[in-house]
């Protein structure tokens, strides 16, 4: 295993390398070092399973406090870590000691190029069960090949000392001894730098939802292998599963309209209800008659006109960089779906959603 060399590193002011998500904790770690006149470049690691996506606060932030940030996508090599991580599986899908290792490493990478001499997180000891336990704090420094090199400053002075306050980079008597689950510490911090606006716990990442999590283990079942779009449909609208190949994802207003048909591409197929408002419908996947007649169903029931009699259901075809084609592929004159149909169909209903 390659570790990281701190002799490499000459640069007369200290550097650290941060793993940013835009939360207090990780926030509040940079400013603590930035306090010590240590320069922090931030990363900040962006999926399909939520992180990464406040772009707009992080940039924000950084921008206030003096810290730089870059932005490292992670697609297929997150995805099948997720798929079959060495450390398991937290509450639900959460491969959490994982995701740690693979971000240290890619920000090692990164270090060899920026010329930092140490890695900061916003770990906090006993705060999580999964992965920031004292032993998987080391387990994961270790195997991302970075043991010493990864300073903590909000539990630092309940760990080891690492090599940059061995060294004299960071003075440990500035640092903190926060542990276990409350807050409290971190807020009264924030205040003290002034910082109010930052995001609440929890909600991160998808993958530690219950539902979520759900509705990624049918697909993995159905398709070993999904693409990033695939990814992507989970956190949008109800599910429905046809077939092993095909599914249907409804819009729940208008902002999910407008996504499923921003994203539908050449092998959807998109299903609205003609004569009363109600949501658009994307069928992903193989899909013939049998698949569209349900799908018209399906419309028919989440439409204004569920309770009127047969509604009438238009399909369209997506065309690759066009709005969709207002020609239709097929028309149904068509009853709702039952319930107890569409019981069986429903993929892991979203907590908000509270009937079928």
């Amino acid at each position: 295993m390659l570790y990281f060399n701190f002799a490499m590193t000459t640069s007369a002011r200290p550097k650290a390398l941060a793993l940013y998500s835009g939360g207090l904790d990780s926030t509040l770690a940079i400013l603590i070092l930035l306090e010590q006149k240590i320069e922090v470049e931030a990363l900040s690691f962006v999926h399909d399973f939520g992180c990464g996506k406040n772009r707009e606060h992080i940039l924000e932030t950084a921008k206030r406090f003096g810290f730089s940030v870059n932005f490292i996508t992670l697609e297929e090599e997150f995805i099948n870590m997720v798929k079959n991580p060495k450390h398991g599986y937290g509450k639900n899908m959460n491969p959490c000691i994982d995701c740690r290792i693979l971000m240290l490493k890619k920000a090692k990478e990164y270090a060899r190029e920026s010329g930092a001499s140490f890695f900061v997180t916003g770990e906090v000891l006993n705060q999580r069960p999964l992965s920031q336990k004292r032993n998987v704090l080391k387990l994961i420094d270790r195997e991302a090949g970075l043991e010493g090199y990864v300073l903590r400053p909000l539990s630092a002075l309940n760990l080891e000392p690492t090599i940059p306050e061995k060294e004299g980079l960071v003075k440990r008597e500035l640092l903190f001894g926060f542990e276990g689950r409350s807050r409290k510490p971190q807020i009264a911090l924030a205040k003290k730098f002034g910082l109010i606006d930052y995001p609440q716990p929890a909600g991160g990442c998808l993958l530690t939802d219950p539902i979520y999590s759900l509705r990624f283990k049918e697909l993995l079942k159905m398709n070993p292998n999904p693409s990033p779009r695939d990814i992507k449909l989970l956190g949008i609208g109800r599910h429905f599963r046809l077939s092993q190949s095909c599914k249907v994802i409804v819009g729940r207003n208008r902002k999910e309209n407008e996504i499923l048909e921003r994203i539908a591409n050449e092998g959807d197929f998109i299903l609205k209800a003609s004569d009363y408002p109600g949501p658009t419908l994307l069928i992903a996947g193989t899909s013939g008659e049998a698949e569209w007649r349900l799908a018209a169903s399906i419309c028919a029931r989440y439409s204004d006109g569920k309770n009127r009699g047969p509604v009438k259901v238009t399909i369209y075809r997506p065309k690759s960089g066009e709005e969709i084609s207002k020609t239709p592929v097929a028309e149904y004159t068509i009853e709702t779906i039952d319930y107890d149909t569409i019981e069986k169909l429903l993929i892991a209903p979203l907590p908000y959603q509270k009937s079928l």
